[in-house]
């Protein structure tokens, strides 16, 4: 019997209505500037994962780097720290779809299979039901890719060198696109969280993992596991957006920091 894991932000995060929701996508990515023509295709994204009014024009930011390879990638691999399940490890899902207001998006149940040997990795329904991290990137990728299939993966408490050998074993090549769901520090006063984000971003600028502190990032775990794959593939990494919510839809009291960031 086919499993959809039916949405559990939309309306919240998001917008529920299906016309709403692909033009205000569509709309935050007409605001970016166009990437410079030698920019090359990415391989991974670190992108936020707040409600679209707050990060939605910083996720554009690096959403936007990938819409030269509309046709060319095929499967991404969506991994977001898991905010309401204590989980050790990673959780992959046994659904056969995650469903946005824009559509289904078919899991690669083959890619999983390939990783569920891992002793870090689990089948774990429950981790992936009421979590935001992963669907709300789902509406970008679906508008500006034309056919993809999905790995999404929800992290707890895991080394970087096991999120890492999970990317390892699912690298692919042009057609594997990897996205990261994070936001950066939380509730601090504008001008603590500028300083607090500008050092996580020098941290992920050198792909060093063992600099992001647990307040540096909510997704910290997966994303330390990026910086020790693109450390070992010699990628490079560009800033092309950090700001917070202070800048975008909220003040600046108590602000939550943003950043995108690609991988190439």
């Amino acid at each position: 019997m086919s499993r959809t894991r039916a949405p559990a932000v939309a309306g919240f995060f998001y917008p529920e209505d299906s016309a709403e929701l692909e033009s205000a996508v569509a709309s935050y990515l007409a605001a970016v500037p166009v990437p410079p023509s030698s920019a090359p295709a990415p391989k991974a994204l670190i992108v936020p994962h707040a409600g679209y009014v707050y990060s939605g024009p910083v996720a554009a930011s690096g959403y936007a780097r990938i819409a030269g390879q509309r046709r060319t990638i095929r499967r991404v691999v969506l991994l977001g720290p898991s905010h309401r399940i204590a989980l050790r490890g990673l959780a992959a899902s046994g659904a056969d779809a995650f469903l946005t207001p824009l559509g289904a998006v078919p899991l690669d149940r083959e890619a999983i299979d390939q990783i569920l040997d891992l002793p870090q990795m689990r089948i774990f329904d429950a981790a992936h039901r009421d979590e935001h991290s992963l669907e709300v990137q789902l509406p970008f990728l679906q508008v500006l890719l034309e056919d993809f299939s999905l790995v999404p993966l929800s992290v707890g408490d895991a080394e970087p060198e096991e999120v890492g050998e999970v990317i390892e074993r699912l690298w692919g090549g042009p057609e594997t696109l990897f996205v990261v769901s994070s936001d950066l520090s939380h509730y601090y006063d504008y001008e603590t969280a500028r300083r607090l984000d500008a050092a996580t971003t020098r941290a992920i600028e050198a792909l060093d993992a063992q600099a992001l502190e647990p307040e540096s990032a909510c997704g910290r775990v997966p994303t330390r596991g990026l910086l020790v794959a693109a450390k070992r593939h010699g990628l490079s990494v560009e800033t092309v957006d950090l700001r917070s919510s202070g800048d975008t839809a909220g003040d600046k009291q108590r602000v939550v920091g943003y950043g995108s960031y690609v991988f190439a």
